[in-house]
């Protein structure tokens, strides 16, 4: 009789970028923070460009680190996939300002970012996983349940509101949709999850530092780190670019 035959299980430790919005310093600080995590592979879930001055750095930044990307609805903004007419005044300035800022081969590449990515272990997506090109808000349990119910993984990242969520569904209680804001959770015990991040480089949840995400398919472990840049020095490059003022304001808020 032959060697029993083993299924191969690949586990991997994943670096999660919630929304960057043009904001070096912040990218470069979580990218060193997830350098120091060990993750195998990083991923962003969209919104790379917008609301910050450093739109062409920050691309390629992830462009040198090979850092997979789903489209953000600001990425798409920028050229010309979604109107700007539900923008605020500061973001559509900002998109348009983006706009004049790339070059033809970085609106091609943004162009063509996926709506939705799936691996192995996970899925990704900027706003929702059942409609990723309406970028619509996922606020609520009963905005969640869409995505959940069709989510090809058990977990999917997701950004869009800068503002860090868990909603799913436990698996001992599967009829029932669950939230936490708990920044360590066992993904183990979740039949489904939708997990914002947050955001890189614009946190709108009172906190003012880079958020970004790690996730170890071995323990199934989820964290969210908080981490320190130089908000200053990224404000006053918003300021130089001509950007409206408050867009360098809120980056000190967190708000």
């Amino acid at each position: 009789m032959g060697p029993a035959l083993q299924c191969a299980v690949h586990h991997m430790k994943y670096g999660i970028l919630g929304d960057i919005h043009a904001n070096l310093n912040a990218l470069r600080s979580v990218l060193a923070a997830l350098d120091a995590e060990g993750v195998d592979e990083v991923v962003s879930v969209g919104d790379v460009v917008g609301y910050g001055a450093a739109p062409r750095e920050c691309l390629h930044l992830l462009l040198e680190r090979k850092v997979r990307i789903v489209m953000g609805n600001h990425d798409a903004a920028a050229v010309g996939l979604l109107p700007i007419d539900n923008f605020n005044p500061a973001a559509a300035f900002a998109a348009r300002w983006t706009a004049t800022q790339l070059s033809p081969e970085e609106r091609s590449y943004l162009a063509r970012l996926p709506l939705r990515l799936e691996y192995e272990h996970i899925l990704v997506a900027h706003a929702t996983w059942d409609a990723p090109e309406r970028f619509d808000y996922i606020m609520s349990s009963t905005d969640a349940e869409p995505s959940l119910a069709l989510q090809p993984r058990r977990v999917c990242f997701i950004g869009h509101t800068h503002r860090p969520l868990l909603v799913g569904r436990l698996r001992d209680e599967i009829n029932r949709t669950f939230w936490t804001h708990d920044t360590r959770v066992d993904l183990s015990e979740w039949q489904r999850v939708l997990v914002n991040v947050g955001s890189v480089g614009q946190p709108r949840d009172d906190d003012p530092r880079a958020a970004v995400a790690v996730y170890d398919t071995e323990s199934e472990l989820y964290s969210l780190l908080r981490v320190a840049y130089d908000i200053e020095r990224e404000q006053q490059r918003i300021l130089r670019a001509g950007l409206p003022p408050i867009l360098a304001e809120r980056l000190a808020l967190g708000f």
